[in-house]
């Protein structure tokens, strides 16, 4: 039974429905001359009907290829089924703004609206909250809702071709002018470029059949680089409704572990990329060595026993293997030597039989295999040789079906090589897109170099946050949403650049200021005392928000007394008989200020003001009271890890590897961040943002806190 017409009145188009079939690959014709009040139909070609908007997203949601759009099992399309019905609550005016709250509150902790994907859930709240016109323009404009204006601005990025299209078709009927979906762009102005900058198109694609692969080697965690690799793929894979593969190129048992495989599929979970496989190079080990003897057979490689060095120095000049010309039988001896792991075998590389005279040395008889008694990780000991990436990829490219191979700019010179072999192999050729690898100011991206850090114990470990993995700066309190804005903004550019990391923090901090909580601290060392004379006789205690702007920050409990603690180096810039601001409660005057025999200041006395005026005072303090309830805090600040912000050719990093890198300061901090989760991110007033390594456990053991990086140049610490 397929379908066979739309029909839905010309003012009231079911903007969800069509874009779900659009996303879905559905062909759906229209018909809008049906009465203004009718409910959307659905007409299938045996005369049969569906009716109503939420029924036909249903509907499309069980026959679509997209995984998991009704859900993946019967309790997330309950789950859906229940965010379709709260839908028209957009549509009441009285409930608009309760609806934006509620699903702004639900949001703040999620990507989607069930699971971890697109679902028709989405599509239908989405396209409820547009269908409201100016009203959800201006609360958009407002920042009021974060979660929620973040949400409906990711998936019109993501999915803008779908809106446009079907919104096109709608509005132009309507004679209403743009689109909505290009209305919402237009109106992102700047912040829109990573839809934009990705507007470039992969050579003879064809929408449905791309199958592209990401082929991470698992001999590290995931780090920044990576992720734009990863993020590339994911958005070409979505663009041409294509697969996109995970497969782990697990060549080198030398260098590689289970303990990487797994961490590299959390990366990919945490940078919300949904893939339809993982494989691994070494599922095709047998038929690598099956080809390896066709072409030692059809006299394209051969056994080659130079040393190594020799090797290198006659590839470099061009002159030819004395081993070059050996005959089958002498090729497949040694080669079974090499298969063997023998004292003889060991000696021993084949190599690719191309062209030492090429102006491009990658083409001068590459090594294909090499010997290595290091057991596999998956596999153990079974063999004794293996492949190296420039002979696997290719070969592994061709029968996975990869129609696209995303490699970054530094494999240009190999390209030549990667189609050279797929050609003797005789397999299909595979095209080769490439894009700029992502390099940072200060920042090491070889795992070899970043693994030395981990072996000498100048980091915790991969997700240290002082490292550039994707766990790391995770740790160090970067949001996903900003890695992936930021990656995305630089799109598939073929252009090298070396980016500053204040970028990232600036993208980072408009993401959490607005919704993040706010507490009080102050430093520990030096602490002063300001005794308020005039202040409550009584502890008494106020509930006030823990973000003034952001209701969803929730609530923290603030003690007023007659003793309070601020830093010295606030309690420095006061004089006597001047007016400040105690943030939180009000003005006071400073009446004396007591100095010990060194001349630091010891202890303020001063008297509350509360009628003074916020506005005209030049000092506004941060506080706490002097109570037993406080708690310890450690607050840790980072540096790079190297001091030079890019190592020329040649140089060693050991040269410029930084001294100091992490810093600690113990604070007090108010009672109400024993409730603090690891992972929160937090702001201490006048202080910065921070991120919760280590929550409360008990009063001896600090809360760890972790400052995040806002944008603006990091002075070095000391």
């Amino acid at each position: 039974m397929e379908t066979k017409v739309l029909s839905f009145p010309a003012g009231s188009p079911p903007i969800a429905v069509m874009v779900a079939a659009k996303l879905s690959g559905l062909a759906l014709p229209t018909d809008t001359s049906v009465p203004p009040d009718s409910a959307p139909i659905l007409l299938f070609s045996n005369g049969e009907k569906l009716r109503g908007a939420y029924v036909l997203l249903r509907y499309i949601g069980r026959v679509a290829t997209l995984p998991n759009f009704y859900g993946q099992n019967a309790y997330e399309s309950g789950q859906i089924d229940e965010w379709l019905e709260y839908a028209p609550a957009f549509s009441s005016g009285s409930s608009f703004e309760s609806a934006c709250r509620y699903v702004d509150n639900f949001l703040q902790c999620s990507t989607f609206l069930v699971g971890n994907c697109l679902s028709i859930a989405d599509l239908a709240i989405w396209s409820a909250l547009a269908g409201t016109g100016q009203r959800w323009e201006s609360l958009r404009k407002s920042k009021k809702y974060q979660n929620l204006v973040r949400w409906f601005n990711s998936i019109l990025a993501e999915y803008a071709d779908a809106f446009n299209e079907v919104t096109t078709i709608c509005v132009g009927k309507r004679g209403l002018g743009k689109p909505i979906a290009a209305k919402l762009k237009e109106q992102q102005g700047e912040n829109n470029h990573s839809k934009s900058s990705f507007e470039v198109d992969l050579p003879d694609a064809e929408v449905g059949k791309v199958r592209l692969r990401f082929a991470p080697e698992p001999s590290g965690y995931l780090h920044i680089g990576h992720s734009k690799a990863a993020l590339l793929n994911h958005y070409f894979a979505h663009r041409y409704q294509g697969q996109l593969i995970v497969r782990f190129d697990d060549t080198n048992p030398a260098k590689e572990s289970n303990e990487f495989v797994e961490n590299i599929l959390k990366d990919i979970e945490t940078l919300g990329i949904m893939f339809d496989a993982v494989t691994y190079t070494s599922d095709y080990f047998p038929q690598l060595m099956e080809m390896a003897e066709s072409l030692i057979h059809w006299g394209k490689a051969y056994v080659d026993d130079t040393p190594r060095e020799q090797l290198q120095r006659e590839r470099m000049d061009g002159i030819e293997s004395r081993c070059r010309n050996n005959g089958v039988e002498e090729n497949m001896k040694l080669w079974k030597e090499m298969i063997a792991g023998s004292e003889r075998g060991s000696q021993c590389c084949l190599r690719g039989k191309l062209d030492m005279q090429d102006p491009n040395k990658s083409l001068r008889d590459p090594v294909y295999y090499r010997c290595n008694p290091v057991p596999h990780h998956r596999i153990g000991s079974k063999y004794k040789i293996y492949p190296t990436y420039d002979f696997a990829c290719p070969f592994v490219d061709a029968i996975e079906g990869i129609t696209h191979a995303l490699r970054s700019s530094e494999y240009h010179d190999r390209n030549a090589q990667y189609h050279r072999i797929q050609q003797d192999m005789a397999v299909r050729k595979v095209h080769i897109y490439e894009f700029s690898r992502l390099n940072m100011v200060y920042t090491l991206l070889s795992k070899r170099k970043l693994l030395w850090f981990v072996e000498n114990g100048k980091v915790d470990g991969w997700d240290d946050a002082r490292f550039p993995t994707v766990q790391g700066i995770v740790r160090r309190g970067l949001k996903v949403e900003a890695l992936i804005q930021f990656i995305l903004e630089q799109g598939a550019s073929k252009n090298l650049n070396l980016m500053e990391w204040d970028k990232l923090w600036t993208i980072n901090k408009k993401i959490i200021d607005p919704v993040c909580p706010r507490h009080t601290a102050v430093t520990e060392e030096r602490r002063v005392l300001l005794i308020l004379t005039n202040g409550p006789d009584e502890p008494f205690a106020r509930i006030i928000p823990r973000h003034k702007k952001y209701e969803g920050a929730g609530e923290k409990c603030t003690t007023y007394t007659k003793r309070i603690l601020i830093d010295h180096v606030d309690a420095e810039s006061v004089s006597v008989d001047e007016e400040i601001t105690l943030m939180d409660w009000g003005n006071a005057v400073v009446k004396g200020i007591e100095m010990d025999k060194d001349g630091n200041i010891k202890q303020l006395t001063g008297v509350l003001h509360l009628e003074g005026s916020v506005k005209t005072t030049k000092l506004k303090l941060t506080w706490l009271p002097e109570t037993c309830e406080l708690v310890n805090l450690t607050l840790v600040e980072f540096d790079y890890l190297i001091s030079k912000k890019k190592l020329e050719e040649g140089e060693d990093f050991l040269d410029v590897v930084n001294p100091c890198t992490r810093r600690e300061t113990a604070a007090l901090g108010d009672s109400n961040m024993r409730n603090l989760q690891r992972g929160e991110i937090l702001q201490l007033e006048r202080k910065g943002y921070f991120r919760c390594d280590v929550p409360f456990i008990r009063p001896s053991k600090p809360i760890v806190l972790f400052a995040i990086p806002d944008g603006r140049l990091q002075t070095c610490l000391k």
